[in-house]
């Protein structure tokens, strides 16, 4: 059997630095494809499998899931995909392909779907491989070096306007405008909604406003924030700490839905009487399935809509890590083989 060297950036112990790495692989498996990696994004995600703060790293650990390259090689079962062409990969890659889920269309919610940075090696390499399921050709016309994002960051934003319907018609606010939500602006501005951002950074307001937010609020400022009861059909959070949550409920309309997407680690302490006298929800979602990716990126095309990037060469991945975490990335980091 023929064996094939891919040259990586690991972590090697919990919160280590990322050092060069190398790995052996075998034949690509009938329904694999073998990627150049062009660019990787990277997420806050990676830093949290790094730091194995959600308790599911395995090291050494070749984290990077925001993947755009060209396909270098396929498996013998693979007719979709051919070589040369430029695909993205994100944070699933593979899918039982038999569960009602995959069945359905929801593959993202298939209960043993192959995280691309859980127990198998990413993007921060020369190539990485994975199942023809998750891999999505980029659109002509969408930019290389910021597509990366749109398949962790965009999609993350983007699946709840599919799977919820929100209308064009609707108010929407967004809670925190970093990485994710930066992204979310743009998209429910596209999609035609009035569009509220709640931030935290008085800098940020005007940068919101330019980003598609029709009307920004203080989220330190509690009493702004009730000035606004009654306001939104649905709110998207994108932090990850703890806030008043009965406070954000209470500017939901009647049937109004408070939706998370951010990680935050804290349990949400929400007094149920916020959610019955206005029939109101609270939900969840993760990233999107493959075709939900490919509506995402078509869309994201149409309306010139992307994620605003800061690139580093691969070769200096640690200080691009150190730049995520100062809190200064303006707003995605992507990392460069070219």
């Amino acid at each position: 059997m023929k064996t094939k060297t891919i040259n990586a950036y690991a972590a090697l112990e919990a919160g280590g630095k990322l050092e060069q790495f190398t790995y052996e692989v075998g034949e690509l498996d009938a329904n694999e494809v073998e990627i150049d990696v062009l660019y990787c994004g990277i997420c806050h995600s990676d830093l949290s499998m790094i730091d194995n703060e959600w308790g599911m790293s395995h090291f050494p650990l070749v984290a990077g899931h925001e993947i755009v390259g060209k396909i270098a090689a396929t498996g013998s079962h693979v007719n979709n995909l051919k070589p040369g062409m430029t695909v993205g990969l994100g944070w699933h890659s593979g899918y039982c392909g038999d569960c009602n889920p995959c069945e359905t269309g929801d593959q993202n919610l298939c209960s043993t779907a192959q995280a691309t940075i859980v127990a198998r090696h990413g993007g921060f390499a020369d190539k990485v491989r994975a199942d023809q399921a998750s891999v999505v050709v980029i659109p002509e016309g969408l930019d290389p070096k910021a597509a990366g994002p749109m398949f962790c960051g965009g999609i993350t934003v983007f699946n709840p306007l599919v799977q919820f319907d929100v209308k064009p018609t609707d108010k929407v606010a967004v809670i925190g405008i970093g990485g994710l939500g930066h992204i979310a602006l743009q998209f429910l501005n596209k999609w035609g909604c009035e569009v509220t951002a709640f931030t935290s950074s008085e800098s940020k307001r005007t940068e919101a406003l330019e980003l598609g937010a029709h009307k920004t609020l203080n989220s330190r400022d509690e009493a702004e924030i009730e000035l606004a009861a009654n306001s939104f059909d649905f709110i998207v959070s994108t932090v990850n700490v703890k806030l008043n949550w009965d406070l954000y409920l209470s500017t939901l309309k009647p049937k109004g839905r408070l939706h998370f997407v951010g990680a935050t680690l804290e349990p949400l302490d929400v007094g149920v009487f916020s959610l019955l006298g206005g029939q109101k929800s609270i939900s969840g979602s993760p990233v999107g399935s493959p075709t939900t990716i490919e509506t995402m990126l078509d869309f994201a095309n149409l309306h010139n809509i992307a994620p605003q990037v800061e690139v580093y060469p691969m070769t200096n991945i640690n200080e691009a890590f150190e730049h995520l975490k100062s809190g200064k990335a303006k707003y995605r980091i992507v990392l460069s083989n070219e």
